[in-house]
C-alpha cells in the first residue's frame, strides 16, 4: 500500500512513479515482455520442480513439529509421571505453556520473517528448538520441563507462519490448499511415527541409565538438529532468491503467480496495512474459527489417557495411538478431494468435513462404554476435527492480499488458534474420568460453531465478489512505474504490474475472493 509520506510522484503523461521500496520484492525480477514466455507447459513443469525441491523439506519439517510438540503425549505411559514427579494437572501444564509460548511469541515471529530472510530466520529457531528438546531428558522436574517447553514455544512458532508465507510465494491460490494439506497431513505422520518409536521403546530395560521416555527426547532432539542442517542448506527464502532455480526460472516463478495479486514479499511493515487488518470483520470470523477448531485438537496432547482408559493395555494403546495420524491423512485425502471439486469449493468443504467429527464426539457420549472397539471408533472419528482446519489453513492465504496485512492476519488467526490448544487441555479434568461425558460435549459444540463460522464466511465473501463483479473496473493502480537502474548505470522507468504493488484486497479491486 503506498501513502502520501512514502510516495514519490509526479505527473508524467498520466502516470505514477513509486520508490522501489513500497512494491513488491517481485517486480525487481519482471521484465515488461519476459512474460509472454510464460506457456502451460513451462508453467507446470515449473511448478514440478518447486513441488520437488521443497515439498519434502517442508512435510519433514511439519513432520518433526508435530511430533516435537506431542512427545510429552506419547511419554505418559514411558515413564515421565515418575521421571519427573509429575501430578495429572502439571501434566496438563505442559502442553498449555508450550501453546500460550506460541501464542504469546506469534507476532514477533511474523514481524521477523517480515524483516529477515524466511528461510535463514527458521532454520535458527530449528537449531535451538532441537537443543531445548534434547534438554528435556535431563529434567527431574516439572519447573525444568517447563523452562524447556518455553524455549521450544518460542521457536516453534515460526513454523507454520513461516510455511504460509512460503507457500503463497511460490504457489498459486489455486494450488495453495492442496500443498497446505500436504505439509499438514505429513505432520500426522508424525504422531504415528512417534507411536512407534514409543512402543520399542517400552521394552527398554529397568537396568537402562536411561528411563524409556529420556530415551525418546534425545532421538526426537538428534532427529531434529540434522533436519537443522539440512534446512539451512536447501530451503529457500524466496522465488526472487532460490538457487535450485535458473535467472529464467525465478521470472517464470514469480511471472506465475501473478494471477494470485498477491505478490511475493515487502520486506517494509506498513502501518496501514495492519490497522485495516484490525478493522476486517472477515478476519474476526477466522480468529474464531481458528479458536474454536483448536479447543478439540486438545484431545492429542491426552489420546494416550483417552485410548487407555477404554479398557486397552499400555503395549495396545501405544499401537493404536500410531493409527491417529493414518486416520487423520485419509481424512485431510477425502477433505482436499471434496474442496478441489469447482462446485464445492474451500468454504463448503470445511462444512462437510465437520460433520464426521461432530458425530464421533456425540456418539462416544451417547453410546454404552462396554464396547470399547466401537467407542474406539467414535474417538477416531472425532479426531477428524484437523480436516476443516487443515482445508481453512490453506484457504487463509486466498482471502487477503498486501504482505503486511497477510503477516497480520497470520498473527491474529494463529493466536487465536494457539489460545484454543491451550485453554483445551483443561477441560480434560480428572473428575470427567474415564467417560470424559464434559470434554466430548464441549468438542461437539465448538465443531458445530466453527462450522457455522466458516459458511458465514464463505456467504459474506460469495457477495463481495458479486458486489465487485458489478462495480466498473478500477484503474487507479493500472499506470504505475518505479525507477530501475539498468547494469550499465541507466535509470529506466520500469511499469509495475497491479499484482506487484503490494496492495491490500480492499485496495485491489481486481482482487476475488477464492470460495
Amino acid at each position: 500500500m503506498t501513502s502520501e509520506k512514502d510516495v514519490v510522484t509526479e505527473e508524467r503523461r498520466n502516470s505514477t512513479i513509486v520508490q522501489a521500496r513500497d512494491v513488491d520484492v517481485a517486480a525487481m525480477v519482471m521484465d515488461d515482455n519476459f512474460e509472454n514466455d510464460l506457456t502451460p507447459e513451462i508453467s507446470e513443469k515449473l511448478r514440478r520442480k518447486i513441488d520437488l525441491h521443497m515439498m519434502p523439506l517442508m512435510c519433514f519439517s511439519f513432520v518433526l513439529m508435530i511430533a516435537d510438540q506431542v512427545v510429552v503425549a506419547q511419554s505418559a505411559i514411558l515413564g515421565i509421571f515418575e521421571g519427573a514427579s509429575l501430578t495429572q494437572n502439571q501434566f496438563n501444564w505442559l502442553a498449555t505453556v508450550l501453546y500460550i509460548t506460541i501464542m504469546v511469541f506469534e507476532y514477533p515471529q511474523n514481524l521477523a520473517l517480515q524483516r529477515y530472510p524466511v528461510a535463514k530466520w527458521m532454520s535458527v529457531n530449528i537449531f535451538i528448538w532441537s537443543i531445548a528438546l534434547l534438554a528435556h531428558a535431563a529434567c527431574k522436574s516439572f519447573g525444568a520441563l517447563v523452562a524447556c517447553r518455553i524455549v521450544m514455544g518460542m521457536c516453534e512458532s515460526v513454523i507454520l507462519p513461516g510455511f504460509m508465507i512460503v507457500t503463497s510465494m511460490f504457489y498459486t491460490r489455486s494450488e495453495h490448499t492442496h500443498r497446505v494439506g500436504l505439509w499438514y497431513m505429513a505432520g500426522m505422520c508424525g504422531s504415528s511415527f512417534l507411536g512407534f518409536i514409543a512402543a520399542a521403546l517400552l521394552y527398554v530395560p529397568e537396568s537402562s541409565p536411561l528411563m524409556p521416555w529420556q530415551w525418546m527426547m534425545i532421538i526426537m532432539g538428534v532427529v531434529t538438529f540434522l533436519f537443522a542442517i539440512v534446512f539451512v542448506v536447501f530451503f529457500p527464502d524466496s522465488p526472487t532468491t532460490a538457487r535450485f532455480l535458473t535467472k529464467e526460472e525465478r521470472v517464470w516463478a514469480v511471472q506465475r503467480i501473478r494471477v494470485n495479486q498477491t505478490g511475493v514479499e515487502n520486506k517494509r511493515w506498513k502501518k496501514e496495512q495492519s490497522m485495516e487488518t484490525i478493522w476486517d470483520l472477515k478476519v474476526w470470523i477466522m480468529a474464531g474459527f481458528g479458536f474454536v477448531s483448536h479447543v478439540p485438537i486438545s484431545m492429542s496432547f491426552q489420546k494416550q489417557i483417552i485410548v487407555s482408559q477404554l479398557g486397552f493395555s499400555p503395549l495396545s494403546t501405544t499401537l493404536l495411538s500410531c493409527a491417529d495420524g493414518a486416520i487423520t491423512i485419509i481424512g485431510i485425502l477425502i477433505g482436499l478431494w471434496i474442496a478441489s471439486r469447482p462446485y464445492i469449493g474451500r468454504g463448503y468443504a470445511t462444512v462437510i468435513t465437520s460433520v464426521p467429527p461432530f458425530l464421533g464426539a456425540v456418539l462416544i457420549n451417547v453410546l454404552p462404554p462396554n464396547n470399547k472397539i466401537v467407542s474406539l471408533f467414535m474417538y477416531w472419528l472425532s479426531y477428524w476435527v484437523m480436516v476443516p482446519y487443515t482445508i481453512f489453513l490453506g484457504w487463509i492465504g486466498s482471502l487477503v492480499a498486501g504482505h503486511t496485512k497477510r503477516i497480520t492476519t497470520n498473527t491474529i488467526v494463529l493466536i487465536s488458534a494457539y489460545l484454543g490448544t491451550a485453554v483445551g487441555p483443561f477441560m480434560w479434568r480428572k473428575e470427567y474420568q474415564p467417560r470424559n461425558r464434559i470434554p466430548w460435549l464441549i468438542i461437539a459444540l465448538c465443531v458445530i460453531v466453527g462450522a457455522l463460522m466458516l459458511l458465514a464466511l464463505r456467504i459474506m465473501l460469495y457477495f463481495e465478489n458479486k458486489r465487485r463483479d458489478n462495480q466498473p473496473r478500477d484503474t487507479s493502480y493500472d499506470e504505475m512505474y518505479m525507477k530501475k537502474e539498468e547494469e550499465d548505470g541507466t535509470i529506466i522507468k520500469q511499469r509495475v504490474d497491479k499484482a506487484f504493488l503490494d496492495l491490500t484486497d480492499k485496495q485491489n479491486k481486481d482482487f476475488r475472493y477464492l470460495l
